[in-house]
């Protein structure tokens, strides 16, 4: 007799969902340091607007350099992690290829060139490895994704016994190269927005400029670097076309190679691995009984001392920013659609969501820091508006879609927002809330760097002190996390049958848009 086939789950309804974590974000809540430290924060924000109002470009020859390397690195960095993720995308089926690029992905930007300080020094080579070794990961997942939706009707035309590299070159390849090229210039623009943040650990981007001018209360040459920033990521699908890619990879490649490198010395390699081994366990104690029993109180000092609270900080700060997230876009996605707020309005409120969402996290939560002072207040609002407004601008663009589908007699306004396009949106807004919920913890540990005490606080303490061995410790902690919440998070979007399109695929789109 045969054996029935089991059930399938019981789904997971969004109202569970939904009520789980508002019970998890009232107590992060609780847990959270929302302190307004600044003794008067509205005399700082009066400072820095007037210095907005009046930007300082006294040294345009500094702003351009800066600017030029920002693209540089962003450039180098990404072709390289696009080149490397796409001869790994051929054996990411491979269970050690794969975990290799799980790895190296669940590391921040930032992370990666603390890390790489040691070795590599201030020089270009960090700036470019710190950004291709993420996007490596990520070119490998998203490029063999890609290459397996490719229509399969090419590879079944090609004679059998046909080796599966050679199915994959000439029969899938072909189909998905224009959408290779898409996402590739979709991280063009991430990457623009990595390189400024790597000056925040003194790379000379214009995030350099940006921190060194705001810690010397220069507002106006601070307001010049952020409109120059802007003015590079707003119209890059203008001046940052596939066609002309060679020619910005070989001007790029040319300008880092005449930048001036700071020497190692002899014996870098040898001291950079050394300091990566647990200290107890240097000198060649690895077989001595001693060494071992060193181990554990080192361990206990590292995991437990630092770890475990980084990681609660982190958690709590997370939480947070992604109930923040999820309120700024369920209020800010119908703020693009033209038959909630008109022509005008919609052009507003697309004004208003592209600039949130091009502003990164670390450099907005930098801006904020200086109003409000050391908290976790400037990194939930920076988190929540960045990631919120990447969400509405998704939705807002589906809703926009959706209006002509509508009957004729239905409503404008906010009650064509509430009762027409929401409950029409509600499985993407989840699907979308879930996906970026790895990307906001992520970014959360990295934002310890701001003196938040999140793991990225006890990574770059651990640097600052020369011991690597505990900042690559914790790294592994930030990463087991970070992969520990995406798990979690398409485990819940399995059991809540959400087949809202990934963000793999919506983010290029609403880039374009953009």
């Amino acid at each position: 007799m045969a054996r029935a086939a089991p059930a399938p789950p019981r789904r997971l309804r969004a109202g569970r969902v939904l009520a789980g974590f508002g019970l998890l974000t009232l107590a992060a809540l609780f847990f959270a340091d929302l302190d307004l430290s600044r003794p008067d924060p509205w005399m700082t924000l009066q400072r820095i607007g007037a210095g907005l109002l009046s930007p300082d470009l006294s040294d345009p020859g500094g702003l351009a350099y800066a600017a030029a390397l920002t693209v540089a690195f962003a450039v180098c960095g990404v072709f390289a992690g696009a080149a490397a993720g796409f001869l790994l995308s051929f054996g990411y089926g491979l269970r050690p290829v794969r975990a290799f690029c799980i790895l190296i992905r669940s590391v921040h930007e930032l992370f990666w060139a603390l890390l790489l300080l040691g070795l590599t020094g201030l020089g270009p080579l960090t700036g470019v490895l710190a950004i291709a070794l993420p996007y490596t990961g990520i070119f490998a997942k998203v490029f063999a994704e890609y290459l397996t939706e490719a229509d399969p009707a090419a590879a079944r035309a090609l004679p059998a016994g046909t080796p599966r590299l050679s199915r994959l070159l000439w029969a899938r390849l072909p189909q998905a190269l224009p959408e290779l090229g898409a996402y590739t210039l979709y991280r063009l623009e991430c990457g623009l927005r990595s390189s400024a943040v790597l000056g925040f650990v003194g790379l000379p981007t214009l995030g350099y400029l940006l921190e060194t001018d705001f810690r010397q209360a220069q507002y106006g040459a601070a307001a010049s670097a952020l409109g120059v920033y802007l003015l590079l990521i707003l119209p890059i699908r203008h001046w940052m076309r596939l066609k002309l890619a060679p020619l910005w990879l070989a001007a790029s490649a040319w300008l880092l190679a005449r930048h001036p490198s700071p020497p190692m010395g002899d014996g870098a390699l040898m001291r950079f691995l050394s300091d990566l081994t647990p200290a107890p366990l240097r000198h060649g104690d690895w077989a001595s009984a001693q060494g071992w029993s060193d181990l554990w109180p080192w361990l206990d000092k590292v995991l437990i001392e630092q770890a475990l609270p980084g990681l609660v900080a982190t958690l709590v700060l997370s939480q947070v920013a992604l109930a923040l997230a999820a309120l700024v876009a369920a209020t800010g996605f119908p703020l693009i659609v033209r038959r909630v707020t008109g022509r005008l309005g919609a052009l507003l409120g697309h004004l208003a969501l592209v600039l949130a969402r091009s502003i990164p996290d670390y450099m907005l939560a930098f801006l904020i820091l200086q109003i409000t002072g050391p908290s976790m207040l400037p990194a939930i609002l920076a988190l929540g508006l960045h990631n919120g407004a990447i969400i509405a601008h998704l939705l807002g663009r589906q809703g926009e879609a959706l209006v002509p589908r509508l009957r004729p007699d239905a409503p404008r306004g906010l009650r064509l927002a509430a009762w027409e396009l929401l409950p029409r949106l509600s499985g993407n807004f989840f699907a979308l809330c879930l996906y970026r919920w790895e990307i906001i913890v992520r970014d959360s540990a990295i934002l310890g760097l701001l003196g938040i005490a999140t793991l990225g606080f006890y990574v770059d303490a651990a640097v600052q002190e020369l011991r690597i061995d505990r900042a690559l410790l914790l790294l592994l902690v930030s990463a087991l996390l970070t992969l520990g919440i995406d798990a979690l998070s398409g485990w819940i979007r399995a059991r809540m049958r959400l087949s809202a399109p990934g963000m793999r695929r919506a983010e290029p789109e609403a880039a374009e848009a953009a």
